[in-house]
């Protein structure tokens, strides 16, 4: 089998390298790692509209970063600080991933490590080429 991981060398807030890995890609899965509505090192201001929007572009660029589509994410999974933002998270959610090719999920409330309101992260999968 073969891994490979995506931006282990970047580094994360307050320019620290992250003791993990962004995507490991292995035998035609991809595993993304949970990502906040983080730009330049900092957590852009505004309501759960604004950051859902930029944790799922976030999440959804290291998805093609390794060549994947969101029609290839088969789970995502959702961690909110309020459970009062659920709604207005699915409707941000659906913009993205309504329709046919809806992942499965799960959504639970959680605090966060930082100060976010939302965390998202993905497994995608693609047939391997021979």
């Amino acid at each position: 089998m073969s891994i490979k991981r995506y931006g282990t060398s970047k580094p994360g807030a307050g320019g620290q390298t992250l003791p993990f890995a962004r995507a490991v890609e292995a035998d035609g899965w991809l595993y993304v790692s949970g990502q906040v509505a983080m730009e330049d090192g900092e957590i852009i201001t505004g309501g759960i509209v604004a950051q859902a929007r930029k944790a799922i572009e976030n999440m959804l660029a290291i998805v093609a970063e390794a060549g994947y589509t969101k029609e290839d994410i088969v789970r995502c999974g959702v961690w909110l600080d309020d459970t009062r933002d659920f709604w207005s998270f699915n409707k941000v959610y659906s913009e993205y991933f309504g329709g046919e090719h809806a992942p499965a999920r799960a959504c639970v409330q959680s605090m966060m490590m930082v100060d976010c309101k939302v965390e998202i992260d993905c497994v995608c999968y693609r047939q391997p080429a021979e």
